[in-house]
């Protein structure tokens, strides 16, 4: 009788199938249908996202995607995804099976499942890659999962990981990957994460008047806060900058690609480099910590957007650090999650970027 195995579900949160306009369009329609992205009534959203942010948005879209588009390997996103999937593949061995999911497009969530069924696995451990928990993060891509799962007749052992923002093999691997650039030599350090429009973090708490200036959440993390997104990704950021010995006073916590008029969490990554220029600042290294893996929002927006718009601002340079990847040391942060046990990772491994 075979063994039986485990299943592991990796699931990011998606890329358009092409650099295409359609393609992008579909993947861009998806995105922000999802009621938990734009959290208004349903048919705001649709008039929103149809009417007006999609049909704008795809052409211009879709020349970025096309910017950062590997001929041979295609979207970075899918490309270090799929990496990270083959690996951890490798490093679990034939008890587990590994599949990787898109929250949105390909390949699809439904269809990774459908894989993890047809094995018969015993077990189904769910990771999305994620960091720090957000409703519309990691929240959608729970909520999806129970979506396809709820027709199953039969349930294998569900378990979930919904957050490693302090995983300490993640923190080494960001630190890591900044020593190459000699951090020395820059004079302010950047912490860039994907924005969130603030009334989503009115219910981390459950109270529904959660407020991050009143919880301290930019100061510490503790039991009040510990679901709130700006409060996890403060404590990455403190925990990189203490493991590269970066002051408080050198780094500032920022958030990016916010969408409409709405208040999102502040401070705004523009509005960040505006005041460092300001301030006389020249050279910037920039973290992306709510990214396991190199995309659009990394390689493009601030590999490329920040940095010529810091030059125009008087800065010299912004240097992005890359991010995990395929470090053999995430690899095993990656088995970590995987198998909720402490593993040591093997210095013998030859590093994959």
């Amino acid at each position: 009788m075979s063994k039986a195995k485990k299943g592991i579900l990796l699931i990011n949160l998606g890329t358009p199938d092409s650099p295409g306009v359609q393609d992008v369009k579909r993947y861009l329609t998806e995105f922000l249908m999802d009621g938990r992205v734009i959290d208004i009534p349903a048919w705001r959203r649709t008039m929103l996202v149809k009417g007006i942010i999609v049909p704008f948005r795809a052409p211009k879209s879709a020349k970025v995607y096309k910017a950062i588009w590997d001929e041979e390997t295609g979207s970075p996103l899918l490309h270090y995804s799929r990496l990270q999937q083959r690996l951890l593949q490798d490093r679990l061995g034939e008890g587990y099976h590994v599949e990787l999911a898109m929250r949105y497009q390909n390949p699809s969530i439904p269809d990774a499942l459908a894989e993890l069924k047809q094995q018969q696995v015993d077990s189904i451990r769910l990771i999305p890659l994620f960091p720090q928990y957000a409703s519309a993060t990691t929240g959608s891509v729970i909520e999806k999962v129970m979506e396809v799962m709820r027709s199953w007749p039969t349930f294998p052992e569900l378990s979930i990981v919904n957050q490693f923002y302090d995983n300490e093999l993640m923190i080494d691997v960001f630190a890591e990957h900044a020593q190459r650039y000699q951090p020395e030599t820059y004079d302010h350090f950047l912490f860039s994460y994907h924005g969130l429009p603030v009334r989503q973090l009115l219910h981390v708490d459950g109270s529904g008047t959660h407020v991050c200036d009143q919880a301290g959440c930019r100061e510490r993390i503790d039991e009040a806060n510990k679901f709130c997104y700006v409060a996890q990704c403060y404590a990455t950021s403190r925990a990189i900058a203490e493991r590269l010995g970066i002051s408080s006073t050198d780094y500032t916590v920022c958030f990016q690609s916010r969408l409409g008029k709405t208040p999102w969490i502040q401070p705004y990554t523009s509005d960040v480099l505006k005041d460092v220029a300001a301030k006389g600042k020249k050279r910037l290294l920039v973290f992306s910590p709510a990214f396991v893996a190199d995309c659009l929002e990394t390689i493009y927006e601030i590999g490329t957007e920040y940095a010529v718009e810091f030059k125009e601002l008087g800065g010299e340079q912004v240097q992005l650090v890359e991010s995990l990847n395929g470090n053999p040391k995430w690899i095993t942060a990656m088995e970590q999650l995987a198998t909720g046990k402490l593993v040591n990772w093997p210095q013998q491994d030859r590093l994959v970027i």
